[in-house]
């Protein structure tokens, strides 16, 4: 039995010993556990938060591809909005030289027309002066009209022969018609009676006494009979040459384009 003791004392504190030992071991394993499960959430929160990060990523990859393709878009507008201002900017300068050249135009014609009607005022002046300040003469139109009576004229209202006073006065009268060498004349012969046979010869008397006698050019003379309504005589009108105005406006409308 002495023998055994020892034996058995070794054998329970072997037991002992690896018993403490097992205990050891649990609680080393528990904690590991532990470990393991904390590792396990740390990868798990770290799982999500990758996926999160990803998920950001991707949506601002998205956001940065709709932003290029919006800049690509602007950019294109833009170079297209540019264009477009250039051609109106173009247009607008086109049309502005276009208004500019009208303007000169109408200001060339303008200037004609204004000369015309002071030409027409200060022959009035200069008529008066040839004529005397008792001379029947008006302007209106822009036509200039001397009238004279048949009686100052021929003597009598039939009488187709010119007087000495009616050949004197339209000696002032061409040099009235020569004075203004931008006017055509016209001689109208004004009845009461209508009968435009007599009336018309005494307009050729004196459109023949003024081209024959007093020369002046026939392409300047024209002769017209018509009703004067309740008047008579022989109305001597200066009118400006339209024709060549018009051939003047039309040159200064091209020397202006």
């Amino acid at each position: 039995m002495k023998h055994k003791l020892p034996l058995i004392l070794l054998m329970v504190l072997t037991v002992s010993a690896f018993a403490q030992r097992k205990s050891d071991l649990i609680a080393e394993i528990d904690t590991l556990k532990s470990q393991i499960t904390s590792v396990q959430q740390e990868l798990a929160k770290a799982k999500r938060e990758i996926s999160s990060a990803n998920a950001r990523a991707e949506s601002m990859e998205s956001e940065n591809a709709s932003l290029r393709d919006a800049n690509a878009t602007l950019l294109s507008n833009l170079g297209n909005f540019s264009e477009l201002s250039k051609q109106n900017s173009e247009n607008v300068n086109k049309a502005m030289a276009a208004l500019a050249r009208k303007e000169k135009q109408l200001s060339g014609i303008n200037d004609m027309i204004s000369a015309n009607d002071s030409t027409a005022i200060v022959s009035l002046t200069r008529i008066k002066q040839t004529l005397g300040e008792n001379a029947n003469v008006g302007v209106g139109e822009d036509i200039i009209s001397i009238s004279s009576s048949l009686s100052n004229l021929f003597g009598s209202d039939t009488a187709t022969e010119l007087s000495e006073t009616g050949k004197a006065w339209l000696a002032n009268v061409a040099k009235v018609i020569k004075g203004n060498p931008n006017f055509k004349t016209e001689v109208e012969g004004l009845n009461i009676t209508g009968e435009f046979g007599p009336t018309y010869d005494q307009a050729a008397a004196v459109a023949k006494e003024l081209v024959g006698v007093l020369e002046i050019p026939s392409e300047r003379i024209s002769i017209v009979a018509k009703d004067g309504n309740f008047k008579e005589g022989i109305n001597i009108k200066l009118r400006p040459d339209y024709k060549g105005f018009y051939a003047k406006a039309k040159e200064s409308a091209k020397a202006a384009q």
